[in-house]
C-alpha cells in the first residue's frame, strides 16, 4: 500500500511551496474560527475551476514568502465580550489586517470572509450573540473591503461543526476525486432524496472520531438508507443526519452525501476523569460513613485506585475535603470500574448516553482518531497510526502495572514524546481504558476491527474543520465559472465580427426603411395623378379603402 500513497503523497508536497500571489487566476477565502480560547484566521486560496463539473475546487491553506501556512491566533475568545459587544470588531480587527496583508489587494472585493463562531459562543444567551454578530457586520465592512454579507457571520452547531471537519478530512485524502483505480476502496451508495433509490458506486470516505478534553465526536458518512425503529427514533436520528451536496450543480447527485454526526459533552478525557473522581469520592465517602473508617483521609490509609500506575500517588479535592488515592494498576479492573460512565442502554442502533446511531459496515469502512485517540496510543505507548485492540490492550495492561517511580526514571531518560508531561503520565492508564471503552463498547466497535488509523495530521499537514467550511460555502462558485466558460466558448467565434456583424444590420434595416418611403411616395403620386384624370371623386377613400364619404354639393 505504500507504493500506492507514494505518489498521492508526493502530490501533495507543491501544498507546501509559497503562494503565488502574482498569479492573476488565484482566487482567496478567508475563516475565521472563533472559539471558546480564542480566535484564528485562515487563508485559503485556489486556482480557476476546471471547468468539469464532477470535479471540486482545489482549495488549500495559503503559504507565506518563508512556506508557513498564513494563520494568526488570538485570546481570548470572542464569547468574553458579552457584556461589551461594541469591542468585538476592534478584537477581531489584528486578524483582518493580518489577512489583508496577504491576499493580494486587488482580490479583495472578490475575497469571501466567514466568522464562524463555536463552543463558547453557543452557550451565550441568544441576544448577546446577536449584538456581537451585528458589531461585527456593521463595523467591518468601513474597515475592510472583503466580500462580507449578514450570512457570513454566525454562530455554527456542533453538528456544522462535525460536518466541516469531516468534509475537510476527506477532502485532504483525496475521497472526494473520482477514479477508475481498481484497487481503491468502492462503497454503494443511495443517493439521498432521489427517485426509486437511485444507487452509485463511489470512493469510500473515511469516518472520524476526536476526543478532546472535555466531549467526543463521531462523524461519518451513512451510504445506505436507513431504517428507524420507532418514529421518536426518526426525530431523534434527523437531528444527527446531515444531507448536503458538496458539487457545484444542485442538479448533478454524485456528490450528495449523507453523514452522521453526534457529539458527546462530558466524554472527553479530562471531563472522564472529573466524572470518575467525583463518583470515587462519594462512594469512598458514604462507605466510610456506614463503616466508621476513615479511608482516604490521609497518605498513609489511601483509596486504591486501578486507573492510576502502581504506587501512583493523587489527591481530589471537593468542598475543601481531601482525598488521597493510590495506583494499583489495573487495567481491566479501571475498564469494569468506567464502564457504568458510558451510559449505555439496551436498545439496538445505540451508542453513548443511548443517543441513535446508525450500523456501521465494520467491514467496508475506515476510521481517523485524532487529539486524545492519538496522544493516548502515541505519546507513552508509541504505537500511534494503525490500530489493533489486542496490542493496544497489552501494552495499556503493562503500562498500569508499571511502578511509578519506573515510569518517573524512564520519563526522565526522554523515552516518551516531547510533549508528554508527568500529567499525561499519571492519567495514561485511565485515558487508555476510557478511550478502549468508548471506541470498543460506547461505539461498538468489534475488537477485531483493524481499520483504525490514530493521527495527529493527515499529510503532515494538521487538518481544521475550517477547510470544510470553505469548500462548503464556496461549492457554487465553480458554477459561475463553467457557465462563463460556456458562455465565452460558444459565443467567442461570433464575438470577433459581431460588431461588423451590427453594422451590416444597420445598414440593411436603414435600406430597408429607404426603400419603404419610396414605394410609399410613388404610390401616392400614381393616386394623385389619378385624381386629376378623373375629377374630384370618392376613388381616393376607395384606394385607401374607406367607405365613401358624403360629399358637400357644388359652392
Amino acid at each position: 500500500s505504500n507504493s500506492r500513497c507514494f505518489p498521492r503523497y508526493l502530490a501533495r508536497v507543491t501544498d507546501t511551496e509559497a503562494t503565488d500571489t502574482a498569479n492573476p487566476n488565484l482566487n482567496y477565502g478567508v475563516v475565521v474560527d472563533c472559539g471558546s480560547s480564542g480566535s484564528r484566521i485562515f487563508v485559503y486560496c485556489w486556482p480557476r475551476h476546471n471547468g468539469n463539473p464532477h470535479d471540486l475546487l482545489d482549495i488549500k491553506q495559503m503559504r507565506d514568502r518563508n512556506r508557513k501556512p498564513v494563520v494568526m491566533k488570538i485570546k481570548p475568545g470572542i464569547s468574553e465580550f458579552a457584556s461589551s459587544p461594541e469591542k468585538v470588531s476592534d478584537y477581531i480587527s489584528p486578524l483582518l489586517s493580518f489577512a489583508a496583508e496577504h491576499v493580494p489587494r486587488a482580490k479583495h472585493k472578490e475575497t469571501p470572509l466567514y466568522i464562524l463562531c463555536t463552543a463558547g459562543m453557543r452557550i451565550l444567551p441568544e441576544s448577546q450573540q446577536k449584538a456581537i454578530l451585528e458589531d461585527l457586520l456593521t463595523d467591518i465592512p468601513v474597515h475592510f473591503d472583503f466580500l462580507f454579507s449578514d450570512s457570513h457571520a454566525e454562530v455554527i452547531s456542533g453538528k456544522q461543526e462535525g460536518v466541516y471537519a469531516w468534509i475537510g478530512i476527506n477532502f485532504v485524502l483525496g475521497r472526494f476525486e473520482h477514479t477508475d483505480d481498481e484497487e481503491e476502496a468502492m462503497v454503494e451508495v443511495h443517493i439521498p432524496g432521489s427517485e426509486h433509490q437511485e444507487s452509485i458506486f463511489r470512493k469510500r470516505t473515511v469516518g472520524i472520531l476526536d476526543m478532546g478534553g472535555v466531549s467526543t465526536q463521531i462523524a461519518y458518512e451513512v451510504p445506505k438508507t436507513v431504517s428507524f425503529a420507532s418514529s421518536q427514533q426518526e426525530e431523534v436520528a434527523k437531528n444527527l443526519l446531515a444531507e448536503f451536496n458538496l458539487g457545484c450543480d444542485a442538479h448533478q447527485t454524485e456528490h450528495v452525501y449523507r453523514v452522521y454526526v453526534a457529539t458527546f459533552l462530558g466524554f472527553g478525557g479530562n471531563a472522564a476523569r472529573q466524572r470518575y473522581e467525583d463518583s470515587l469520592f462519594a462512594s469512598t465517602v458514604l462507605k466510610n460513613r456506614l463503616l466508621g473508617k476513615q479511608t482516604g483521609l490521609s497518605p498513609e490509609s489511601p483509596v486504591l485506585d486501578p486507573c492510576l500506575p502502581l504506587d501512583a500517588q493523587d489527591e481530589i479535592q471537593q468542598n475543601g475535603q481531601i482525598l488521597y488515592l493510590r495506583g494499583t494498576g489495573d487495567f481491566h479492573l479501571c475498564r469494569e470500574l468506567i464502564q457504568p460512565f458510558m451510559n449505555k442502554t439496551n436498545e439496538t442502533q445505540t451508542s453513548l448516553n443511548g443517543v441513535y446511531q446508525p450500523a456501521v459496515h465494520f467491514q467496508n469502512s475506515e476510521f481517523y482518531g485524532f487529539s486524545e485517540f492519538y496522544y493516548c496510543t502515541e505519546d507513552v505507548l508509541r504505537m500511534g497510526g494503525d490500530y489493533n485492540a489486542a496490542k493496544f490492550t497489552k501494552a495499556a495492561k503493562d503500562y498500569c502495572a508499571t511502578k511509578w517511580s519506573v515510569l518517573r526514571e524512564r520519563f526522565d531518560r526522554g523515552l516518551y514524546a516531547s510533549h508528554a508531561d508527568l500529567h499525561r503520565l499519571k492519567y495514561q492508564c485511565f485515558k487508555s481504558a476510557w478511550m478502549y471503552e468508548v471506541f470498543h463498547s460506547g461505539f461498538s466497535f468489534p475488537v477485531s476491527y483493524g481499520n483504525l488509523k490514530t493521527a495527529l495530521q493527515v499529510y503532515d499537514k494538521e487538518v481544521q474543520w475550517t477547510l470544510g467550511a470553505i469548500l462548503y460555502r464556496t461549492r457554487f462558485l465553480p458554477l459561475r465559472d463553467i457557465q462563463q466558460e460556456n458562455f465565452r466558448g460558444s459565443h467567442s467565434h461570433w464575438r470577433s465580427f459581431s460588431f461588423v456583424y451590427n453594422h451590416y444590420l444597420f445598414f440593411a434595416c436603414f435600406l430597408v426603411v429607404l426603400l419603404s418611403i419610396l414605394l410609399y411616395l410613388l404610390r401616392l403620386r400614381r393616386i394623385h395623378r389619378r385624381m386629376l384624370r378623373n375629377g374630384s371623386s370618392p376613388s381616393l377613400w376607395i384606394e385607401e379603402g374607406l367607405p365613401p364619404q358624403k360629399m358637400a354639393g357644388p359652392l
